[in-house]
């Protein structure tokens, strides 16, 4: 019988911090924003006071949160979340700035723990994993939760850092079930558990079904899976297309084939945005500059929480009338730098017309690259002080 686990770190970073500032352990505590000094070099980290860490309320800027603890979370804080929001919303917690390298080392430490139980992984960046469990001794004992307690716990005697761990049929119902119990919990799902456990989840919880859709979908009426399963397929096909119609059925029945793969690497990342309405680019640039930021921002958080970088940066339109245009420009290094990435895309802006309303504005980053494969600079290349936006 199939099993696949789909492993997730709890609040990766925000938990790699608080193994080196123990005293912060209970604190609301946000990870983002550019590096900064933050103690003596002569004091110890786990002796640092509390109140000499900076509170997330003095912050001034256009950061983007990486992530959060769960205790932060509780205030309503989200990754890719500006950080002056988060801070109207808690403005007590505590901010760190972000250290990829420290990270990136316990990344590399765990996923070592878990090829040497498992060796079929499927890197999905750097605080999750998918795994299977399907001929691995003891893989199928209990449906998989006696492996998945084995690589939990050794992970955090290694570590002392949590996971929570799904285990599944297949990696697109592990993935939900790995949300079903966390921090540092274990969901096991069977075939004969789709209807009780799956079918009462908003469609939301499936993976594949964004915001966009899941509005679509409200506006048929259909607010859980198993609503969605009860369609028709003709009918799915009929507003959502051909290949997507017939995924959301599929999906709905928890049927999916895609193989745990050891070679398996993202394309591309992207963030976008339909208006609420249609928007000129001239008349409402403040607006739009102000959205095609925050996009950047959101695209660039993405790729580092996930440990990517990029070549290729592009942006999408959509006019007034559907019709979409895509532009994209490739530079000489690898990227996540949301202020390089934010220059390169309104370069492309300048290759589009501007000249009609638009319903929708996207940013993507391709050509993507693992962190640790790579030797970067450590600070980005500079970026010309010349406008490179219409907007």
């Amino acid at each position: 019988m199939r099993r696949v686990a789909h492993l997730d770190m709890d609040a990766f970073y925000a938990s790699v911090e608080l193994l080196r500032y123990p005293q912060l352990k209970g604190f609301p505590l946000v990870i983002g924003g550019s590096r900064r000094s933050l103690q003596d070099p002569e004091t110890p980290l786990s002796e640092i006071p509390v109140s000499a860490f900076p509170r997330l309320k003095d912050y001034t800027g256009r950061g983007v949160i990486t992530t959060a603890t769960y205790s932060a979370r509780q205030f309503g804080i989200g990754s890719a979340m500006g950080l002056m929001k988060a801070a109207r919303l808690c403005p007590q917690a505590i901010l760190l700035p972000v250290d990829f390298a420290e990270y990136r080392k316990y990344s590399q430490q765990f996923k070592a723990i878990i090829t040497e139980i498992a060796p079929v992984m499927e890197d999905r960046g750097v605080d999750e994993v998918y795994i299977d469990f399907s001929q691995v001794p003891g893989g199928q004992r209990e449906g998989g939760r006696v492996l998945a307690r084995l690589i939990q716990k050794s992970i955090f005697e290694a570590t002392g850092l949590t996971c929570s761990i799904g285990v599944a049929p297949n990696k697109l119902l592990a993935k939900m079930a790995s949300e079903f119990n966390k921090p540092n919990g274990i969901s096991v799902i069977f075939e004969d558990d789709l209807q009780s456990r799956i079918w009462p989840l908003p469609c939301r919880k499936i993976n594949g079904i964004g915001p966009k859709t899941d509005e679509k979908l409200l506006g048929h009426g259909i607010r859980t899976i198993g609503e969605l399963a009860a369609q028709e397929p003709g009918c799915l096909l009929q507003h959502f297309g051909k290949s997507y119609g017939a995924w959301l059925h599929e999906a709905a029945w928890g049927r999916d084939d895609s193989t745990v793969s050891t070679e398996s690497e993202p394309v591309s990342m992207s963030r976008e945005t339909t208006f609420e309405r249609d928007l000129h680019p001239m008349r409402d640039r403040a607006e739009l500059g102000a959205i095609f930021t925050r996009l950047c921002e959101q695209v660039s958080a993405d790729l580092q929480r996930k440990g990517y970088v990029g070549k290729t940066i592009g942006i999408k339109l959509r006019y007034d009338d559907f019709r979409s245009v895509t532009r994209d420009k490739t530079i000489d290094e690898p990227t996540a730098d949301a202020q390089l990435i934010r220059h390169t895309a309104g370069q492309c802006l300048k290759r589009v017309d501007l000249s009609r309303r638009l319903r929708l504005l996207g940013v993507r980053v391709g050509s993507l690259r693992p962190v640790q494969n790579l030797e970067l600079r450590k600070d980005p290349p500079p970026v010309s002080a010349e406008p490179a936006s219409l907007f």
